[in-house]
């Protein structure tokens, strides 16, 4: 067997019965698939990568970390004994409490298929005890607190103060916004209990886009729970799910909305849209939107000004999850690279460790409100040199990341990719689950942990 073909071996899982199977990544005329065979319910073949950048450059090697709490034994092997178990190669970077299954709206595209029947929210001591659990892991990693919709929690700025008491540095919700648009007061609360940031679902600027997706027509909730947030210092990030056929072809609008946000915003992350639920068809080419297909997007749709070779692979979970480039914000929406792009990255391999607590510190820092000592300055030249005291000024206000996280289903699962996950979801019993493992569902729907 050549090398490049013990490169493209993985593993996966049928999509029917959630079994393990040998998979392997196969190139064809610049696009990637992922293909596998279960002996009892046959072949399968997804796209999971259309060039440029080509597969074989996009890489950033790493050299594995064990997580310093292990909390399940190796029995069956990945992904069935997660909680993290001896075989994860990567610690968390972040650590996601979901703290109510209710929500206050009925999405058509949802992660945690939220908004049904709940058992009733877990109480402060379990949310106490789950603080615990991620604080034996240490404390040098995000919280984000996500749902169904956690503004429904009146306590929520309760929660966030535990979190501070267990001594986490960087808290961050994930909402729909629509409280925070409707409840000032509440807004404070959160700031006062030393919520950091706000990931904001924000798909479209469009509001018949907005009822196919979401419902109802919320666009400008949206841009009010921005303002509520920029009035109590609080940092926003904007996180458009995206959908072939539906909102791909806003993804340059969606910049701009953020771009004119900003420094209230503070970044824009999209997430292609991964198939969870019952899909009993394997989903076709023409609905995935992979994370080269995005880059190209966002340069052609941007008019040029964000590149395709801006962006870097991540420095702390598998190269094929992600990318990111961050920029800083000029007079008149101009924007200008900051550090190189994917061109610059070494081919030597990092630590683990060190990738995931450079991230962990680059989310904190980007993704919080700006210094509010840091005033507006004086206009600056979008062009030729800018002073040091101009460039440190504007670098602790007027910063803005682009970036984007592709989650897996059971279609384009690659266990390579989730023992390096370091998005992690505590588990009702205290244990940490890969936000892709958790969440994954079979072609019938059935959950593997959920």
């Amino acid at each position: 067997m050549t090398a490049a073909a013990e490169a493209g071996r993985t593993e996966s899982l049928c999509p029917v019965c959630l079994e393990r199977v040998p998979a392997r990544r196969e190139e064809d005329g610049g696009r990637v698939y992922l293909v596998k065979t279960c002996p009892d319910h046959g072949p399968c073949r997804t796209l999971i990568w259309e060039g440029p950048p080509a597969f074989g450059s996009w890489k950033r090697p790493k050299i594995p970390t064990t997580p310093p709490v292990i909390h399940r034994p190796v029995e069956r092997g990945c992904p069935f004994d997660c909680g993290l178990c001896p075989d994860h190669r990567q610690r968390s970077c972040t650590i996601i409490l979901e703290v109510t299954g209710r929500c206050n709206l009925g999405c058509a595209f949802c992660y945690a298929d939220s908004g049904g029947k709940t058992d009733g929210d877990p109480g402060l001591e379990t949310i106490r005890s789950w603080y615990r659990s991620a604080a034996e892991a240490g404390l040098d990693f995000n919280i984000q607190l996500s749902g169904g919709e956690p503004t429904l929690r009146n306590d929520l700025p309760g929660i966030v103060g535990l979190g501070r008491e267990q001594g986490f540095s960087f808290i961050q919700i994930n909402t729909n916004g629509i409280r925070l648009a409707q409840d000032d007061g509440f807004v404070g609360e959160l700031k006062s209990a030393g919520l950091d940031s706000v990931f904001l679902q924000f798909d479209t600027l469009d509001p018949e886009t907005c009822r196919r997706m979401r419902g109802r027509d919320l666009v400008d909730v949206k841009r009010a729970a921005i303002e509520a947030c920029g009035r109590h210092g609080l940092g926003v990030v904007l996180v458009p799910t995206l959908v072939p056929g539906i909102n791909t072809d806003q993804v340059g609008e969606l910049v701009e909305a953020a771009l004119e946000c900003s420094p209230v915003v503070r970044a824009i992350h999209f997430q292609p849209v991964s198939y969870f639920g019952r899909f009993p068809n394997p989903p076709a080419d023409t609905n995935r939107l992979t994370l080269p297909g995005l880059m190209r997007a966002i340069e052609a749709q941007s008019g040029g000004r964000f590149k395709t070779g801006d962006f870097k692979p991540p420095g702390c979970e598998n190269a094929l999850c992600s990318f990111h480039a961050n920029y800083l914000v000029l007079d008149g929406g101009e924007v200008r690279l900051l550090g190189g792009g994917a061109s610059c990255c070494s081919a030597e391999p990092l630590p683990a460790e060190e990738g995931a607590a450079r991230t962990v510190a680059r989310v904190a820092r980007q993704w919080s409100a700006p210094d509010p000592k840091a005033l507006p300055m004086a206009p600056a030249a979008t062009d030729g040199p800018m002073s040091l005291d101009d460039f440190l000024a504007r670098a602790r206000r007027n910063t803005f990341s682009v970036s984007a996280m592709a989650f897996q289903d059971v279609w384009n699962l690659d266990l390579e990719r989730l023992k390096d996950c370091c998005i992690h979801i505590m588990t009702p019993e205290g244990r940490l689950a890969p936000f892709c493992a958790y969440n994954l569902t079979g072609a019938d729907g059935r959950r593997l942990y959920r």
